[in-house]
């Protein structure tokens, strides 16, 4: 399900993408991220990023949570709820990370902007990236 909302929730490669090249975005992103009430950055992005980082994956010019401050974005820690909310997804899509993405906007009751789409398979509302 695909909507405009004021609450979102960004997917690691959405955030990475605001932070370090932006036209990578659709213009209608930027501008639903610039225009939105309230932005969430979870905590299982700065794990997914730290992880690819360590591993040589992906060279990150400043920390998460200093991307995060620098962005006005909001940190979403990962809660039991959330934790819990993933035992009962389909498993459409096996990486944990984007699983958890999806638990947190589901409880939060957020829009998650991704480009994925094997999220398509949730039901969890979604904005293209």
């Amino acid at each position: 399900m695909t909507v405009r909302a004021s609450r979102l929730l960004l997917d690691t490669h959405v955030f990475l993408w605001w932070r370090g090249i932006p036209a990578e975005l659709r213009k209608e992103a930027r501008t639903a991220i610039a225009e939105a009430e309230i932005v969430f950055v979870s905590a299982a992005t700065a794990w997914e990023a730290a992880i690819k980082s360590s591993l040589g994956r992906l060279e990150l010019p400043a920390t998460v949570e200093e991307g995060v401050e620098e962005s006005g974005f909001e940190r979403l820690p990962v809660t039991f709820a959330h934790a819990e909310r993933v035992a009962h997804l389909p498993l459409h899509h096996r990486d944990p990370f984007d699983r958890m993405l999806v638990a947190q906007a589901q409880v939060e009751e957020l829009t998650l902007v991704t480009r994925d789409e094997g999220l398509r398979a949730y039901e969890v509302e979604m904005m293209e990236a």
